[in-house]
């Protein structure tokens, strides 16, 4: 029987993680071995074989050269945990996939910027946040994203009030909301696929779970 890869997942540091709950689950369903990490859940040392960065709390702004007086909810140490990873994973082409946060810290890595609050944004979708799949999203067609979700119109869930205002280095956006508001982006340079929204919640829809499928794909 083949070896079932190994994929960190980054997160919050929460004994109550309901998205590393559901990221692990995916992951298992999807063939790997989800291993969480965080400031409190030191990495096994066992060498990973893909990467997903978690959804959570702001990027501290001085990562992305952004408004440092504005209210954010922030944590210092997770930003510098996930910054080394990400590092990590580029240096040794370690398949990524960021999700939500995750999406905004590998553009920031890359040299990218954030909305520090897109709310002013909003004109044609609401920005409360949600669980259920409501917000349309459109894909570019001949995206690899398109590739692994066979097909280019989606309904999503939205947790989030920041999003990608310019791209990082290697980095293409190829999937917006009807605000035209960033919503996915992924690399040529790396294997890199990054959404703004929570899939872990939604893998009851074979398009939704078939990006975990993807990012264990290419771990093996």
């Amino acid at each position: 029987m083949a070896k079932k890869p190994r994929i960190g997942v980054t997160g919050t540091a929460k004994v109550w993680s309901p998205g590393w709950w559901c990221a692990a689950l995916a992951l298992r369903l999807a063939g790997s071995i989800p291993e969480r990490i965080s400031v409190r859940h030191p990495a096994s040392g066992q060498p990973l074989d893909g990467l997903l960065i978690g959804g959570g709390d702001d990027i501290s702004p001085e990562h992305y050269q952004g408004d440092i007086d504005k209210p954010v909810k922030n944590d210092p140490a997770r930003d510098e945990l996930e910054i080394r990873w990400i590092k990590t994973a580029l240096d040794n082409d370690i398949p990524l996939m960021g999700i939500c946060r995750g999406a905004q810290l590998i553009n920031v890595v890359l040299g990218g910027t954030l909305h520090t609050d897109i709310r002013s944004l909003r004109q044609h979708t609401y920005n409360r946040p949600g669980l259920l799949p409501t917000k349309q999203v459109k894909i570019t067609a001949e995206s690899k994203l398109a590739g692994v979700f066979n097909k280019i119109h989606l309904r999503v869930n939205s947790l989030h009030h920041q999003a990608i205002k310019s791209t990082g280095k290697g980095l293409r956006i190829v999937g917006r909301d009807l605000d035209e508001i960033t919503q996915a982006v992924e690399s040529e340079q790396h294997k890199i696929i990054a959404v703004q929204w929570h899939p872990e919640y939604l893998i009851y829809l074979p398009s939704q779970f078939s990006l975990f499928r993807w990012l264990v794909k290419n771990a093996r």
